[in-house]
């Protein structure tokens, strides 16, 4: 696929638009935190802990410490890991793609715990347990 020089001029327009918001200069793992801090050329850091972001919640102190800066500085990179952050996206709390991030918010939905769905357990509870389905639908 051949890029016009048109093309090329237009990506470097939004690439400058984007890093206008701020770019990666440093990154590193820290041990003692147990988070990645990323240092922004505006002088602005974020931390965050790995399991929050998409491909790095399982890996160890040793992997997540090697991290790569793009050129940009738009995107990091674990090469051990095969997981990369947009920059961008994480300024906006965005860890990972919109599926990885729908199953995240899912999965703590299901984890949430109030009084309300506590007292409908127990109800439940007394009355034998959970309804079981019937196949077809039971209609």
């Amino acid at each position: 696929m051949a890029v016009t020089e048109q093309e090329f001029h237009q990506a470097e327009k939004r690439m400058a638009a984007l890093r206008e918001n701020g770019f990666a200069v440093s990154a590193r793992y820290d041990r003692r935190s147990a988070r990645i801090v990323v240092n922004l050329n505006t002088g602005v850091q974020i931390a965050f802990p790995p399991r929050l972001a998409e491909g790095l919640a399982d890996a160890s102190p040793a992997d997540l410490a090697e991290v790569e800066i793009s050129p940009a500085g738009l995107g990091l990179h674990w090469p051990k890991l095969d997981a990369d952050v947009y920059v961008p996206a994480l300024l906006q709390g965005v860890f990972g793609s919109k599926r990885w991030m729908a199953a995240q918010l899912g999965t703590a939905g299901g984890q949430a715990r109030s009084r309300a769905k506590a007292a409908a357990a127990r109800e439940n509870g007394r009355k034998g347990g959970r309804p079981r389905k019937v196949a077809g639908g039971g209609l």
